[in-house]
């Protein structure tokens, strides 16, 4: 199933960066996977083989309206009902978000510290990053106290660690290895 969903968000990302609406159809998409994450009876309703295509794309008409979204991402849902292919949804959504940042140069980043970081130090620190992996970097931000102080950051599969709790463990594992 994985496959099958690269496959739809490939093909949203073409045509997305094809007309130059990316950013546009990436939040009409997480917007429109949000909705149909928070209600079951929606992904049901969509899922259902016993309820005509018809009456999907009425609802998706209805819905698509109600969120301001684009006509490109009401086409790209009928075609996932008129397909049955509702249900990975949520796939293709976090497929497409990371198809769309590959191909644009831009890095995603989780950004864990003890406190919250002022915009000052998140741009300072965004442009640490931006130099650090030649890549446009876009950072979700954490807090988790028992850092006790620093900050932990993950690219991909790379892990900066930069706590003190890190920090107080390589010390820990020296002293106690001589």
């Amino acid at each position: 199933m994985k496959a099958l969903a690269q496959r739809y968000a490939s093909a949203l990302v073409d045509l997305a960066l094809e007309q130059g609406t990316a950013p546009q159809v990436k939040a009409e998409l997480a917007a429109f996977a949000s909705l149909l994450g928070e209600s079951t009876d929606l992904q049901n309703f969509l899922a259902s083989p016993a309820i005509v295509r018809e009456s999907k794309q009425a609802v998706i008409e209805k819905l698509v309206a109600r969120l301001g979204a684009s006509r490109t991402l009401r086409n790209f849902l009928f075609v996932l009902v008129e397909n049955r292919r509702a249900s990975l949804l949520p796939q293709i959504q976090e497929a497409f978000e990371a198809l769309l940042h590959a191909r644009m140069g831009v890095a995603e980043a989780q950004v864990i510290s003890v406190a919250e970081l002022s915009a000052e130090q998140r741009t300072d620190l965004n442009r640490v990053l931006e130099r650090l992996t030649g890549k446009r970097v876009e950072a979700r931000y954490g807090v988790d106290p028992a850092l006790i102080g620093g900050a932990v950051v993950r690219i991909g599969s790379t892990i900066y660690d930069g706590s003190v709790r890190e920090q107080l463990n390589r010390l820990r594992a020296t002293l106690t290895s001589e």
